[in-house]
């Protein structure tokens, strides 16, 4: 997945219920490049990054808020690992909970994706340590303009189909926000609604992918990281002209707040500088913006094509029991059966041990 920044020394101070880092430059801190076209994370820099797990085996992420609870996309889970560093081998600083509540979104839309957030309530708090902190969510009346610099982690695979190799190391790459009007305009207008947000390159090659769904999109202003959005779903992984599709995180301060009866979680405000380069986005079939620019200033994109969106999570089928329609961006393994999906249809196939759903 993502990228990284490093720094010789740092300390660790709190805001609120959230995490701010202060960095103590003492020699240059450059951007590392790497989920799709992403790197190894350097331990404790994502301390808010969490595993969802069954029977010991990461299908997703997702980030913690509180001592207690998880953001994550619209899913199940049955045990969640924090302060992890790698899948496999030592990792002094995890812990693990069971997950004793989960708390969907009630208008979650499966077949569109709109809504695709869900809370975890842990068994048990945890005690927060330099690598195991919550982070601050993004307030309503926030705004990401295109080209705002962000960061994606987690375990997911580093292209359509090609599983994360040993010992599994957290992945994080670093991504600008992509506006609604051009991820419309990719997607096909009207498939990207307001509680979602994009982020990628027109040119492709960094992106999140199947595993990372639920996990962490953030944005750094002054010295908070700020939850922006959480993995949702994507054509294929890291295409050109189609950035990886999140649930857009200020949307839900009130839905959040109307679940949790204590320890609110830290909302804070993101705001870019400028003038949003969105604004001058123009394709077939796409309303005018609320601004109107200058003729000149507008870009015009070429019409879209239908796409095959696929959900960024492995399939969670107990008992093969398959549900309808068939989440997008999946992937699992069953013996001797293959589950694809094409347009949110399923087929089995025999007499194979592993597929990526694509």
């Amino acid at each position: 997945m993502v990228s990284q920044f490093y720094a010789h020394f740092f300390t660790f101070t709190w805001l609120s219920t959230c995490w701010t880092l202060v960095v103590l430059f003492i020699s240059s801190c450059p951007l590392n490049t790497r989920i799709v076209g992403g790197q190894n994370a350097p331990p404790g820099n994502w301390p808010w990054q969490a595993s969802l797990q069954s029977s010991g085996s990461h299908f997703c992420g997702g980030s913690l808020i509180n001592s207690q609870l998880l953001l994550t996309a619209s899913q199940a889970s049955l045990t969640v690992s924090l302060g992890l560093q790698s899948l496999q081998g030592s990792n002094p600083n995890g812990v693990s909970r069971t997950v004793t509540n989960v708390i969907k979104h009630p208008n979650y839309n499966s077949r569109t994706n709109d809504n695709d957030i869900c809370l975890l309530q842990l068994s048990s708090p945890v005690t927060f340590t330099d690598f195991i902190v919550p982070v601050c969510l993004a307030a309503p009346g926030s705004t990401f303009f295109s080209g705002v610099s962000s960061w994606v982690t987690g375990w997911g695979t580093i292209a359509s189909g090609v599983s994360l190799p040993p010992p599994g190391n957290l992945m994080e790459v670093n991504v600008p926000i992509v506006g609604n009007r051009e991820c419309n305009c990719n997607y096909g207008v009207g498939s990207i609604t307001n509680n979602m947000i994009c982020a990628g390159l027109r040119a492709g090659g960094k992106d999140s992918c199947q595993g990372d769904s639920g996990g962490p999109l953030v944005s750094k202003q002054g010295n908070r990281w700020i939850l922006g959005g959480i993995v949702s779903f994507g054509n294929g992984c890291a295409q050109p002209n189609f950035p990886g599709v999140y649930t857009r995180m200020s949307q839900y301060q009130s839905w959040i707040n109307n679940q949790i009866t204590s320890s609110q979680p830290g909302f804070v405000t993101f705001t870019s500088t400028g003038t949003d380069s969105d604004l001058s986005i123009s394709c077939a079939g796409l309303p005018l913006p609320p601004t109107t620019l200058p003729p000149t200033t507008t870009t015009t994109l070429p019409p879209t094509t239908t796409t095959t969106t696929a959900k960024r999570e492995f399939l969670s089928c107990p008992d093969f029991n398959l549900k309808f329609p068939l989440k997008m961006r999946c992937f699992h393994i069953y013996s001797n059966v293959v589950v694809k999906s094409y347009l949110r249809y399923v087929s089995i196939t025999s007499k194979m041990n592993l597929k990526y759903l694509k």
